[in-house]
């Protein structure tokens, strides 16, 4: 394969990247666990049979009370494994277990993902190929429907101008069918967390993921500070993976709640002032608007979840955890940003797929 360095935003970017690239990249699938014995038992053995020459299966379980450490030790003696004693989420865990992994790439991976063999070799090649790479995710697919794209990242991941995120092949709850319309590799706003190929240096640099998230949307923020930092995401379609996911569970609860304020919490910290002063005051308008439609419709815990969530993101800024990342730049200036309102595209011009959206990529 024939490497091309391209020039970076900065000296230390490239020296970083030269330092990290070797022939023959180590690579360590980190599982993050939580109580998920059914999932491992379904889907460790695609990842053992992954084909790559130097790669380690890592289940960091996170404080599990069901049988998973029992199962991995009778049945995946192979697998190392790293125990934590209380679930701190999906942010905190793998920023807990990631601190103990030594490796060129980290793989953060869903228990519930079935991989193909060579799912890992096409994304190393394309972190390999560009040091400004520091982040891409395969193609997801859903597990049980694999013509359907999945929820959680489907084909890369994009965001609209107000923050809203959506897919390649995903907007709000509608999944596409895969006819190969997204197989190219392309520059993405975000890549999944379900299965998400990452430098190691640079999680560790960014300082992981903010554990104030605990879980969902925590890799959006990851992926926004990472270009921040002067680096792009890229989908890499020709890996391909089945995921279960979540995206079909009902709404209400926790889901909406931690979603809803993450995504408040995700603008506060990574938008320019220029753009938080008018953006903040009309996605919280539209977040009322959501809540008294579900409201309307007699889904009560949707109602009182968004609620809840703004008031939980207003005590997270009068407590001053905020922690607003330097240098800001405006959303325009990143790839995968979508420079028009995707809720006007989808409830008002009934534009339900990527495709009809955004119909020009805009790539810097």
């Amino acid at each position: 394969m024939q490497i091309s360095f391209f020039s970076a935003n900065s000296k230390d970017l490239v020296v970083h990247s030269l330092k990290q690239f070797t022939l023959n990249p180590t690579v360590s699938i980190v599982i993050l666990n939580f109580n998920g014995v059914k999932y491992l038992k379904e889907f460790l053995p695609s990842v053992l049979a992954t084909q790559y020459d130097s790669f380690e299966i890592i289940v960091a379980d996170n404080g599990s009370s069901d049988n998973s450490l029992e199962i991995l030790s009778q049945q995946f003696p192979t697998v190392k494994v790293i125990t934590n004693k209380q679930n701190e989420g999906f942010a905190g865990g793998y920023n807990w277990a990631l601190k103990q992994v030594i490796s060129d790439y980290y793989v953060l991976l869903n228990s519930d993902v079935q991989v193909e063999p060579n799912w890992i070799q096409p994304m190393v090649n394309l972190l390999q190929s560009n040091p400004r790479i520091g982040a891409c995710q395969p193609k997801i697919l859903a597990k049980d429907n694999p013509n359907i794209f999945e929820y959680a990242g489907a084909a890369g991941g994009w965001i609209d101008i107000l923050g809203y995120p959506f897919s390649r092949g995903r907007v709000f709850d509608i999944c596409e069918t895969d006819q190969q319309q997204y197989d190219s590799v392309a520059p993405i706003f975000w890549a999944t967390g379900a299965c998400m190929m990452i430098r190691s240096s640079l999680f560790h640099e960014l300082k992981g993921f903010d554990a104030h998230f605990f879980a969902h949307q925590e890799e959006i923020d990851l992926c926004w500070r990472m270009q921040l930092k002067g680096y792009q995401l890229f989908a890499c379609p020709s890996s391909v993976v089945y995921h279960v996911g979540g995206g079909t569970l009902a709404k209400g609860g926790r889901k909406v709640f931690l979603n809803f304020r993450n995504n408040l919490m995700m603008l506060s910290k990574n938008l320019p002032l220029s753009e938080l002063i008018w953006k903040m005051p009309m996605r919280l308008g539209l977040d009322a608007i959501s809540a008294y439609k579900g409201l309307f419709n007699g889904d009560l815990s949707f109602f009182m979840a968004i609620g809840k969530a703004h008031f939980s993101f207003f005590g997270y800024l009068i407590s001053g955890k905020v922690k607003r990342s330097k240098n800001t730049k405006p959303m325009k200036s990143f790839d995968g940003v979508y420079r028009g309102s995707l809720v006007w595209q989808y409830f008002i011009k009934n534009k339900h797929h990527f495709d009809k959206i955004v119909t020009k990529p805009v790539h810097n």
